[in-house]
């Protein structure tokens, strides 16, 4: 757990039924049935950990918010490519990240609270799903002029864990892949480039994650050189599950994802060019901000204090 312990503990019936949930997306997927089996949990699962329904227009309507989105899901992409941490990782950092500030608001934040706020939503998501441990200082050589003190990133961490209510274990585009490429590892890899690439995008977060992966599995299998391998790749049956409202989305989110790909080719090139640095932070007196000066972690619009699960409507 990265030398550090969680600041306080979660209901250990949800922490159980989260680890049942994670022995589930690590499962082997040998036969058709498991693949269903799955895929039918995931579905489920995944409108439990959807950022609020207003999140959308909330980034539409507020330069700040959006710019300051792309800015932090751009440097999780960089970090998570520096410090070579699972690709899972990066997108369970971008769900907690935007689940918090469809919660939270975040209106009238400065540029180094959501930069604290996507350090804090990394060392989350390494904690929970990394082997290797990193420092909390690891996190952060990225910064220019910026160094956050760990007791400030632990204060942020429990105030993000206390506003998801404790589900960490989120179900992601990611989490869909190796259902849908079915272990071949090309397609694997070209799905996961293209989620990378579109995760930037908050035009996508109008989707289901089920609906994004399954267009950017179809999007690798158009691009990728025909082999024996892919040719037998068909998950066809799986769509079967979808509800007919969410399969008339996957036609405008390839078509979207397909515009995106277009624009933004030389990005996919992973390897050769990676995205800029995101969080090169404005100037600021930073020098006078102490841990014990967190009052914005306190907003009332972020309430973290009831703990109190968000039902959601049934799709």
């Amino acid at each position: 757990m990265c030398n550090e312990v969680w600041l306080t503990s979660p209901n250990s019936n949800t922490y159980a039924q989260e680890n049942d949930d994670h022995d589930a997306k690590s499962r082997v997927f040998c036969t058709k049935e498991d693949c269903e089996e799955t895929f039918g949990m995931f579905l489920v699962k995944e409108t439990m950990y959807l950022p609020e329904r207003s999140y959308s227009e909330l980034i539409r309507s507020s330069d700040t918010i959006r710019n300051a989105r792309f800015k932090s899901v751009n440097w999780l992409i960089t970090a998570h490519k520096r410090m070579n941490l699972w690709a899972a990782t990066v997108f369970l950092a971008v769900n907690y990240l935007d689940r918090f500030i469809s919660i939270a608001r975040c209106r009238d934040w400065k540029s180094w609270m959501f930069d604290l706020l996507s350090v804090a939503c990394l060392s989350i998501a390494s904690k929970f799903n990394e082997t290797n441990g990193h420092s909390l200082h690891d996190f952060q050589v990225d910064f220019v002029d910026t160094c956050f003190a760990p007791t400030l990133i632990q204060s942020m961490e429990l105030t993000v864990l206390k506003t998801l209510a404790w589900r960490i274990n989120s179900i992601t585009p990611f989490s869909y892949i190796h259902i849908l490429a079915q272990s071949v590892d090309d397609l694997t890899k070209r799905a996961t480039e293209l989620l990378l690439c579109v995760v930037l995008d908050h035009e996508f977060l109008e989707f289901k994650q089920c609906v994004v992966a399954m267009s950017a599995v179809r999007c690798a299998l158009d691009q990728c050189v025909i082999k024996t391998s892919t040719k037998n790749v068909t998950f066809g049956h799986l769509e079967t599950f979808i509800p007919q409202d969410q399969k008339d989305g996957m036609i405008e989110c390839r078509r979207i994802m397909a515009k995106v790909i277009a624009r933004d080719r030389e990005i996919l090139i992973r390897g050769k060019k990676s995205p800029a640095t995101a969080l090169k932070v404005d100037l600021y007196d930073f020098r006078n901000f102490s841990a014990d000066d967190d009052s914005f972690l306190r907003t009332p619009e972020i309430n973290v204090g009831s703990g109190k699960k968000r039902k959601r409507e049934e799709e």
